[in-house]
């Protein structure tokens, strides 16, 4: 936070709700940079108020990062993402043959990869509305005065974005058929086999790859396709959940990461992949022992 003296009890207040003003407005967002950019400009807000005037600064604080994280959705100044970065402290690595918290899926239901692929459909309102109801639990009244509607509007609101995520949720057994799917992914890409490939990834498919050099980002089938020798050389790899989607993880002879991968799966074909392979980003996620 710029500006602020240490010894100030508005600064210190404002420290105090800062983790979760990030939350909502990353859950609002999907971007760790237009939040940071958001929970910056309520301090700015904040710092032009009359504190003392504020009965509930929690409140007001929440009211404020919603109504700027609704601007920047409906300006289209951002859209939101699904990165995967040194950033995401509540990324969460299973092996497939381990144990399997329900935590573990229900973390990929609430706060994942998937569901934040999910929001990315709702308009702007929705997606307000259920994360800070669904998600933080601020009540219709609260999400009312952001949204400029009535508190009954306002659940309407949220249920229709509810009945839309739970829609797009599929039941556990389609969690096979979708590790199926990658299974089929990885095997083609290891065998080249360049049609197979076609097969399983949507026609819009993206394709990121966190690398010791940056990140490059590849999109549509054709193209992820002739580029998949990332993902093909961790088809020797160990299956994973991450974040409750079906992953990869492969391990060098001695035990050190040598990547991880995500999959979002819908309708049978792959619809993005996250790989890692940047040595200092795998150090910062708390992968599992190697097999």
């Amino acid at each position: 936070m710029s500006g602020a003296h240490p010894a100030d009890p508005i600064a210190e207040a404002f420290e105090g709700h800062r983790a979760r003003l990030t939350a909502v407005a990353y859950r609002v967002l999907g971007s760790h940079a237009d939040a940071d950019d958001a929970v910056q400009e309520a301090w700015l807000r904040l710092s032009r108020q009359d504190a003392d005037a504020i009965d509930n600064l929690g409140g007001w604080l929440t009211t404020v990062v919603g109504r700027i994280s609704l601007d920047l959705l409906r300006s289209g100044r951002t859209r939101p993402t699904v990165p995967l970065d040194d950033q995401l402290p509540e990324l969460t690595v299973t092996l497939d043959d381990g144990p399997a918290p329900e935590e573990v899926v229900a973390l990929g239901d609430s706060v994942g990869l998937a569901l934040l692929t999910v929001l990315d459909s709702l308009r702007p309102d929705e997606r307000l509305a259920f994360v800070l109801h669904d998600v933080f639990a601020v009540p219709f009244a609260e999400i009312g005065i952001i949204l400029g509607k009535s508190a009954d509007a306002t659940k309407m609101l949220a249920s229709r974005a509810r009945r839309k995520v739970q829609a797009a949720r599929q039941p556990a057994s389609a969690g096979r058929q979708r590790r199926e799917v990658v299974q089929a992914f990885l095997a083609a890409a290891r065998d080249g086999q360049f049609e197979q490939l076609l097969q399983v990834l949507h026609p819009e498919v993206k394709f990121t790859v966190h690398t010791p050099n940056g990140t490059f980002v590849t999109l549509g089938a054709t193209e992820v396709a002739t580029r998949a020798r990332v993902a093909g050389s961790a088809a020797r790899g160990h299956a994973a959940t991450v974040n409750g989607l079906p992953g990869v993880i492969s391990w060098s002879e001695d035990g050190i990461p040598l990547s991880l991968l995500a999959f979002i799966v819908a309708a049978g074909r792959i619809t993005e992949i996250i790989a890692v392979t940047d040595p200092a980003k795998l150090a910062l996620i708390d992968l599992p022992d190697p097999v």
